[in-house]
């Protein structure tokens, strides 16, 4: 038997290429469960890979797609049978093991977690790593205290997979939301989506010397890091927290100062999805089910085949990728 898939190869002089093959089914990867892929998505990560960039695909050639949905054709592990319809997101697949731009995946079983009932697995991919990692962030931000009456919560990266989910995620538990983007025309979308407030990236890109500004922000889902995080911090009311789940404006904090954490308590809480163990992720995707509004998501997704996936992933790079991406590689 053979799967399709997107390829990416690794020339002797370096230079990086993909092509859309059909493989061998002996050219998957070991483990315990066989998947026919129904669906992935576009990260910012997935472009990375298609693109030889950020050092996250060691071995050529490599198939790409850190997420995937589907379901399973053969299964040596109990908790899973033929016919379960599954997801996957994190564990490095996609990155050090072949993912899911392919119509076929063999992965371990404990990756997995059988989709809600109520979660088809084409807005699984909907939703996907971003939406997952937006879910988390609201989870920890409450755990945290956050509750609608405590003011509004800042979603920066806002018209990104991530913060797409988040405003729509926030908005539909009642909360009043404020979406930082840097392109206008995002307006309305993010509106749509449940956001109250526009906020230009420019007021928020430059650091500031001051150790604190005025408290505006009861809580915060940050997906750019870098200087933006900094001046978020110190905008920040006393007990206010920030789900950091991003660094799309670097890794690096050059502003950074303890005082809000001295002076107004504020926390900073590190989301991460890739590595979260089976009990979160199944807790988050059953809360997706009731917390994400599936006539807004539906806004946020375009679909795509295999083919179109190497200019996206140029694209997301650069940060020209509005929503949510639903990839079929099956056409």
């Amino acid at each position: 038997m053979t799967f399709r898939a997107l390829l990416v190869e690794k020339a002797d002089d370096g230079t990086i290429t993909q092509s859309v093959q059909e493989l061998d089914d002996d050219r998957l990867p070991e483990g315990n469960v066989t998947v026919r892929v129904e669906y992935s998505t576009l990260n910012y990560k997935d472009g990375l890979c298609m693109h030889g960039q950020g050092g996250l695909v060691r071995t050529y050639p490599h198939v790409p797609g850190v997420d995937f949905s589907g379901v399973v054709e053969e299964s040596s592990d109990p908790l899973y049978r033929p016919g379960d319809r599954v997801v996957l997101t994190g564990w490095r697949v996609g990155e050090l093991r072949w993912g899911g731009y392919a119509s076929r995946a063999r992965v371990n079983a404990d990756w997995l977690v059988k989709l809600p009932e109520a979660i088809s697995t084409r807005n699984a991919m909907a939703i996907g790593t971003a939406g997952l990692t937006s879910m988390l962030a609201v989870i920890a931000l409450e755990k945290a205290g956050l509750t609608p009456d405590k003011g509004e919560v800042l979603v920066t990266g806002a018209a990104g997979g991530v913060g797409s989910v988040a405003v729509a995620i926030l908005a539909k538990l009642g909360y009043r939301v404020a979406a930082v983007t840097g392109r206008a025309e995002a307006a309305d979308y993010l509106k749509e989506l449940g956001a109250e407030t526009i906020v230009a990236r420019t007021e928020l890109a430059e650091a500031s010397s001051k150790p604190l500004e005025s408290e505006r922000w009861a809580a915060a889902v940050d997906a750019v890091g870098g200087e933006m995080l900094g001046r978020v911090l110190k905008q920040m009311k006393y007990n206010g927290a920030v789900a950091s789940i991003g660094l799309a404006g670097g890794a690096a904090v050059p502003s950074f100062t303890v005082i809000p954490f001295l002076l107004r308590g504020v926390n900073l809480l590190g989301i991460d999805s890739v590595m979260k163990p089976y009990q979160p992720r199944l807790e988050a995707w059953n809360r997706l089910v009731s917390d994400l509004p599936m006539d807004k998501l539906e806004r946020m997704i375009s679909e795509h085949g295999l083919q179109d996936m190497p200019a996206l992933g140029k694209k997301i790079i650069e940060g020209g990728v509005k929503g949510r991406v639903v990839v079929d590689p099956n056409r």
